[in-house]
């Protein structure tokens, strides 16, 4: 861990990685500059640029929330599930079939969903502000994978198991009730002159009526992300006893890595932010993912106050999604997916639509558009112990 300095800062900013990059770097200073912010602006070693606040940071807020520190995919996670399937028992071709029975089940990639809306008994919970196309999207993407790094993963672990594993979030909802509450925000701010390092850091006291229906609406995103989330791995547990005959599942991990939720740290009562970063709590059970064609963790938390008990979501992007299609070259991604099956790179669509002198294949997900995960684990020794690492064997990619 390091400290990142600067002069104009209120408090400190601390760095797990090597590295930053400069735009990070910048929006983590904004951070320490912010007047809500307290003690310390925790930054993990996966982090890149998002919206105001980097992706991969955590900070805690006195009484206020930050829609855009908080994130547009609200409640977006992992959940992973060890089989009772010995790996060295699973043939390429079992989950060749596997991996082809996953695409054609679960709805996957931007602008897909199911046919018609499903049923849930939260759907009442819906923000009253949202049109109806926002409403019809909610019912009909519940259980859907959504599309850019969102995945569903086949791995072979080394305690000798297969497990199941995905990565989704709230989907449409989540991003539109983020963007909702930053207009919010930002017009609060502005109407009060508040002074802030960037207008992306806009924020909502909580006790403000405003602050009350963010966290409303926050915690509806959160918890219709994770009913996506079981959804998705108990439909993903079905087809694999439908090609694998298993029917045995044990340990079953669900983490959030984008919300804000009110913890105590450092004698204070404050509104934690993890924006790409999960709890970990000593003795917590998480998920550090990989690329999709390197090594992800199963992980216990060591609770270090200094990260107010966090650590990374994954491996973090190294380039964005057009710079990564425009500088790797597809034998070169190829070549990084040796030994994990997978249907080969989409063409532009949905989020990446193509634009003139944009590149036809998206390969945003490469391993190539990402950290080492390796070195990432080893920069967070003091946050979490790995408790089982997993080789991915399949790959359905949103």
């Amino acid at each position: 861990m390091k400290r990142i300095d600067d002069v104009s800062g209120r408090i400190p900013v601390l760095y797990w990685g090597d590295h930053i990059e400069e735009t990070a770097r910048r929006q983590a200073i904004d951070l320490s500059r912010h007047s809500r912010t307290f003690h310390h602006v925790a930054i993990m070693a996966d982090c890149h640029p998002g919206y105001g606040m980097p992706i991969g940071g955590v900070i805690a807020c006195l009484d206020s929330v930050i829609p855009y520190a908080v994130g547009v995919d609200i409640g977006c996670g992992m959940a992973a599930v060890r089989t009772g399937t010995p790996s060295k028992e699973l043939s390429t071709d079992r989950v060749r079939d596997i991996v082809v029975a996953a695409e054609r089940r679960i709805p996957a990639g931007e602008g897909h969903s199911h046919g018609s809306g499903q049923e849930w008994d939260q759907f009442s919970r819906i923000p009253e502000w949202m049109d109806g196309r926002g409403r019809d999207l909610a019912e009909r993407s519940l259980g859907t994978l959504g599309g850019g790094n969102h995945f569903l993963e086949l791995q072979e672990g080394d305690d000798g198991f297969v497990w199941l594993m995905i990565h989704s979030g709230s989907r449409n909802t989540g991003f539109r009730t983020a963007n909702h509450h930053h207009e919010i925000a930002l017009k609060y701010c502005r109407a009060r002159r508040l002074v802030l390092p960037t207008d992306e850091l806009s924020y909502l006291p909580v006790d403000s009526s405003e602050g009350r229906e963010y966290i409303r609406d926050m915690e509806f995103a959160m918890d219709y992300a994770g009913e996506n989330r079981r959804r998705l791995i108990g439909s993903f547990m079905e087809l694999f006893t439908d090609c694998t005959g298993e029917d045995e599942f044990h340990d079953l991990v669900d983490i959030h890595h984008n919300y804000a939720a009110r913890e105590t740290h450092f004698g204070r009562e404050v509104w934690i932010h993890r924006k790409g970063a999960t709890s970990a709590r000593k003795g917590e059970t998480g998920i550090i993912p990989g690329s999709m064609g390197t090594s992800s963790y199963i992980v216990r938390g060591l609770g270090n106050p200094d990260s107010f008990s966090s650590c990374s979501h994954g491996a973090g992007r190294t380039m964005g999604r057009r710079e990564a299609s425009r500088r790797l070259s597809v034998e070169e991604c190829d070549e990084s997916m040796k030994g994990v099956v997978f249907t080969g790179w989409r063409r532009f669509g949905g989020y990446g639509r193509r634009k003139k002198g944009a590149p036809v294949l998206d390969l945003s997900e490469a391993p190539g558009a990402y950290k080492d995960i390796e070195e990432v684990m080893s920069a967070q020794r003091d946050l979490v112990e790995p408790a089982v690492r997993l080789r991915p064997m399949g790959v359905v990619k949103g």
